[in-house]
């Protein structure tokens, strides 16, 4: 019984220990997050290595589906629309695929981003964006696959992919001229209605100038031409907490009818329980 106890013991332990060993991946996972101009460009990927062989033409034959990498997908996040080839690619996350051939690569941005290589069943309607980039011959050998933003300027950088003696990149241009003009309009005009709104909530919530407060709230309500129900919900709060029950009972009127047109329930109680609290005597 004490050998077969033992047995049982010596066996957790080893399955214990070899649970915790690690090695190094044959394809170490790689991220960059790069600025372009202003636009925020992230690329997550796997870096499967050259150790001698032949890369393209041969370990990556010409003129088939390539992952760009290796294990799940190479995927590759734009904070902005951006411009390739003349075609605008909406902001959000795409996998990168590619067919390389001996005189020109297909690029690809595919909106599914969920598969281990190649989907089973590629479908051209999840192709956002398609391109075609010329493959230019490196002098040194690049060992580990790479794939990385450069050449930048403000209102563009390189996609650059390289492998072995290969190198391809594709032009992204970014919005950086519309992004600052919008801002810099956006500041010259003033604040906005929900500017108003969040410091005179921050004055109530952290119990500061509630004078401030309901100042900053009767702002953002004058630049609304419908009053919203929340916006006056919280003047109603600062009211009552400045001791103008009365205001404060109006106030929650508003918000109560407006609340109730929009059918949020949520909001009409609350008004309601306000409303019986404050009229209390």
């Amino acid at each position: 019984m004490k050998k077969i106890i033992c047995s049982l013991l010596m066996a957790v332990v080893c399955t214990t220990g070899f649970s915790q060993v690690k090695a190094p991946q044959p394809s170490p996972k790689a991220m960059i997050t790069q600025t372009v101009g202003l636009t925020d460009v992230s690329i997550d990927y796997s870096r499967p290595s050259a150790k001698g062989r032949t890369i393209f033409g041969d370990l990556v034959p010409f003129g088939k589906l390539w992952r760009t990498g290796a294990n799940a997908n190479t995927i590759i996040t734009f904070s902005d629309d951006v411009v390739i080839d003349g075609k605008t690619l909406p902001k959000g996350k795409y996998a990168i695929y590619t067919t390389p051939k001996a005189d020109n690569w297909d690029v690809m941005f595919y909106t599914d981003t969920d598969n281990w290589g190649t989907p089973e069943n590629f479908d051209e309607a999840k192709v956002a964006l398609k391109t075609t980039a010329k493959p230019q011959m490196l002098n040194t050998k690049v060992e580990s696959f790479t794939v990385a933003m450069n050449n930048l300027d403000n209102n563009y950088g390189y996609l650059e992919i390289s492998w072995e003696k290969t190198l391809v990149a594709v032009k992204i241009e970014v919005p950086t001229e519309k992004t600052a003009m919008a801002s810099i309009e956006k500041a010259l005009s003033g604040p906005t209605a929900g500017d108003y709104y969040a410091a005179g909530t921050f004055f109530f919530q952290s119990n500061g100038d509630m004078k401030k407060a309901l100042e900053y709230v009767n702002k953002a309500l004058d630049m609304n031409t419908q009053k919203p129900f929340w916006q006056l919900r919280q003047k109603s709060l600062i009211q009552a907490k400045l001791g103008d029950k009365k205001g404060a009972i109006e106030t929650a009127k508003l918000s109560l009818a407006a609340a109730e047109v929009a059918k949020n329930n949520d909001y009409v109680k609350m008004n309601k329980d306000s409303i019986a609290e404050w009229s209390k005597k």
